[in-house]
């Protein structure tokens, strides 16, 4: 059973102490009709109660089920961290994020929801939080409620989130430090295919030039918005595309399945407890490997 429980500092409807703690109103609404109850001092109270100072509000959720759509699918993770909220995993490369409409094939939330079931959690609902492309590697976030969910979304907006990822190309970028500030769209005749064009939507990227690694440079990449693409449309826009990257005219890497992108850290404030989240992502074997070879 998933609750959450506040002391009220000041006279108001549960309602509204309720929304001040990041309870939408569709939460709300499930609540009401799905099993789930609002307790004012151990007592159920509808929304429209009035609470008083030192009153104890408690929400007790009702559960997600298990998400019939999201089949599961026995495959090691290697778990970065977690608790009672959050999951995050260090993503291989070569999956998706989610199922694929185009081809049948394993994702990481078919992973995550075999990993779910061997734990027995009550939710099984997979919430992602942070995609990653099919051949993008390292630290993903998922969720592991809608309350979570919805409370790392706002966070998020408020660019609490601080997400870092290692980039390799075989061209240096114009400046060793830059912020690409450029709107990215759906390339015309592509359902895939992204690039910079006037009427696509808000997108900024901060790089750092970090090292010269022989035949690749290595960059830190700080991500301000979360566009389809937006490292690999931003730095081909720049003239550099990464290793590997042939969808966007990078080099060819046969050692490589994909781009050399690697999200390595993740920081941030739990939501929910206020406890500081660092992640550090190993690379992939197979970045790693490929590395090793450039040297």
């Amino acid at each position: 059973m998933l609750f959450f429980s506040w002391v009220c500092e000041e006279a108001m409807s549960v309602r509204t102490f309720l929304k001040r703690k990041g309870v939408s109103r569709k939460q709300l609404a499930d609540i009401k009709y799905r099993q789930g109850y609002i307790l004012v001092n151990n007592k159920i109270r509808q929304s429209r109660h009035r609470l008083e100072v030192g009153d104890k509000v408690t929400v007790v959720y009702p559960p997600e089920g298990l998400q019939d759509s999201i089949l599961p699918v026995a495959h090691p993770l290697k778990i970065l961290y977690e608790d009672r909220d959050y999951l995050i995993i260090n993503k291989p490369s070569g999956y998706t994020s989610i199922p694929s409409y185009a081809k049948e094939e394993p994702c990481m939330a078919n992973f995550v929801k075999a990993y779910y079931q061997e734990k027995a959690y009550d939710n099984q609902v997979i919430h992602v939080v942070t995609r990653l492309d099919r051949y993008t590697s390292g630290a993903m976030l998922f969720a592991k409620h809608k309350y979570a969910h919805s409370m790392m979304d706002t966070l998020m907006q408020k660019g609490g989130l601080d997400k870092r990822y290692y980039a390799y190309t075989k061209d240096l970028l114009p400046q060793k430090h830059g912020v690409i500030e450029v709107p990215i769209g759906r390339k015309e005749d592509s359902i895939l295919e992204r690039c910079v064009r006037p009427d696509g939507q808000y997108a900024k990227t901060e790089y750092w030039w970090l090292q010269d690694l022989g035949k690749c440079q290595q960059y830190e990449v700080k991500l301000y918005t979360g566009r389809t693409h937006q490292i690999r449309v931003h730095f081909a826009y720049l003239g550099s595309p990464l290793c590997g990257d042939d969808f966007y005219k990078g080099s060819v890497e046969p050692a490589l399945q994909g781009q050399a992108l690697h999200c390595h850290h993740l920081v941030f404030t739990q939501p929910i407890t206020g406890e500081v989240v660092d992640v550090e992502a190993p690379l992939s074997e197979e970045l790693s490997q490929w590395l090793d070879l450039r040297q």
